[in-house]
C-alpha cells in the first residue's frame, strides 16, 4: 500500500514538474523545486507595435457580444444614437483618418437613405478584429451587424477600451495620453558601483 501511494505522489511530482517546465517556457526544472515555481500568463504584443496590453489575449474577443452591461453608459448612448458609438469606433479603428463626427455622419446618411448600416458598420468590425488579430471573416462581421448591430458596437467600444484605448475621448487624445506615459515612465536605476 505504502508503494502505491509513493508512486502516486512521485507522478504528481513529475506531472507537476512537466507543467511547471511548460509554465516557464522550457527551462528544466526537477520535482524537488516544481513547486517554487508558478504559472504566470505572458505579456502579448497586441495592436500595433508599441501597445503593449496586459492581459489581452491575442486571437479572441475580451467580451462577448452579449455583455452591453458591462459598460452601462455606452449601451445607453449606443441604443439611444448608434451613430455616436459607430463614430468613436471608428476613429479609433481608422487611427485618426476619420473623425468621430464624419464617421457618424456617414452612418446616419446610410441609414436614412438605404436602413442597411450593417454593410457599412461591419466593415470596421473587419478592420478591428484584424487589428488584433481575432480570428474570423468578413460574412460574420456582416452578419452579426445585421441581427444585432447595437450589441455588436458595444462589443466593438468595450474590445478598444480593454485594449488600452478610450474611444470617447478620440484618436489625438489617445495618442497624447501614450506619449505622456511613455515620457513620465522612469528609467531602471542602475547603482553607482558594485557592492560585494
Amino acid at each position: 500500500m505504502d508503494e502505491d501511494a509513493s508512486s502516486d505522489t512521485l507522478g504528481e511530482v513529475q506531472a507537476a514538474a512537466g507543467v511547471a517546465q511548460a509554465a516557464a517556457g522550457g527551462v528544466q526544472v526537477t520535482p524537488a523545486t516544481a513547486h517554487f515555481i508558478q504559472a504566470v500568463p505572458p505579456r502579448v504584443n497586441a495592436g500595433a507595435p508599441g501597445h503593449n496590453v496586459p492581459n489581452a489575449n491575442v486571437g479572441e474577443w475580451t467580451t462577448s457580444l452579449c455583455a452591453c452591461f458591462g459598460d452601462i453608459p455606452n449601451c445607453f448612448i449606443t441604443c439611444v444614437c448608434p451613430c455616436i458609438t459607430f463614430g468613436q469606433n471608428a476613429e479609433i479603428i481608422d487611427r485618426g483618418n476619420i473623425t468621430c463626427v464624419r464617421a457618424a455622419s456617414l452612418c446616419c446618411t446610410v441609414c436614412n437613405l438605404c436602413i442597411c448600416t450593417f454593410c457599412y458598420t461591419c466593415t470596421y468590425r473587419t478592420k478591428l478584429r484584424s487589428f488584433f488579430s481575432i480570428p474570423g471573416n468578413q460574412c460574420g462581421d456582416c452578419f452579426v451587424h445585421l441581427l444585432c448591430q447595437l450589441c455588436a458596437l458595444c462589443q466593438e467600444y468595450r474590445e478598444l477600451k480593454n485594449r488600452g484605448f478610450d474611444p470617447s475621448v478620440g484618436w489625438v487624445a489617445n495618442q497624447e495620453r501614450r506619449t505622456r506615459q511613455v515620457e513620465t515612465m522612469d528609467p531602471p536605476s542602475v547603482p553607482g558601483s558594485m557592492i560585494r
